[in-house]
């Protein structure tokens, strides 16, 4: 099963998450942290107010460097690599995560909150925050939330922050260029046209005029 089945199954509530379990770390085996602003470099056309506004955005920090670990953990839970292409941390959605929550601060609360839930709860179960336990238990608490729908009480608000957590991933991985390539979108590419085929012309009993067949081109 490939991961864009693996993602739309597990956001159907159609296969557990234990299923899509992968490493938890980037690939230097070193755990996921926000990227270095003054590294940022907009390419794009955009107006100097926009420009200014997201460069102080990027200046800015949210999440600490442990939550940076829990989301990074997460969201290579929701997104591991495969044999098409990387996770969700080599895709820096992590990045995107923390950029997102400072440009869109509804998002803050629900995060840092279900971030809070998320170890507590494993510190009354394990001992121990989420990002120490070990794999098994992590997933352990992933499938426990996952599923909205299915949640048991005293855990509404884990299975709500797990869908914005597994929202954000999944538009952070599929707007990067790994997840355009791993989805294999190739944008607006120019085609070749010879006009409407003779058959088909004949069939409605028009015809192209001898001007129109000089002037126009011609393909192969």
């Amino acid at each position: 099963m490939d991961r864009r089945e693996s993602l739309r199954l597990l956001a159907t509530g159609a296969i557990a998450g234990g299923s899509l379990l992968a490493g938890c770390n980037d690939k230097d085996g070193s755990p996921a942290t926000a990227g270095n602003p003054d590294d940022i470099k907009f390419n794009l056309d955009r107006a100097p107010e926009e420009q200014e506004r997201d460069s102080k955005l990027m200046r800015e920090t949210f999440f600490t460097p442990e939550e940076m670990v829990t989301i990074g953990i997460l969201a290579d839970i929701i997104i591991p690599k495969d044999e098409v292409s990387g996770s969700a941390t080599d895709a820096k959605v992590p990045d995107f995560i923390e950029f997102i929550v400072k440009d869109m601060p509804s998002h803050q609360n629900p995060m840092r909150g279900g971030l809070r839930w998320l170890d507590v709860h494993c510190l009354k179960e394990y001992g121990k925050p989420f990002s120490a336990c070990s794999s098994a238990d992590q997933m352990k608490v992933v499938e426990a939330i996952a599923y909205p729908n299915n949640v048991k009480p005293g855990f509404e608000q884990g299975a709500f922050f797990f869908t914005l957590m597994r929202n954000l991933t999944a538009t952070g991985f599929y707007t990067s260029e790994i997840g355009v390539k791993d989805v294999g979108y190739v944008g607006n590419t120019p085609n070749k046209w010879n006009g409407v085929p003779d058959d088909v012309l004949k069939q409605y009993g028009l015809s192209y005029t001898d001007k129109e067949n000089q002037e126009c081109v011609k393909y192969d």
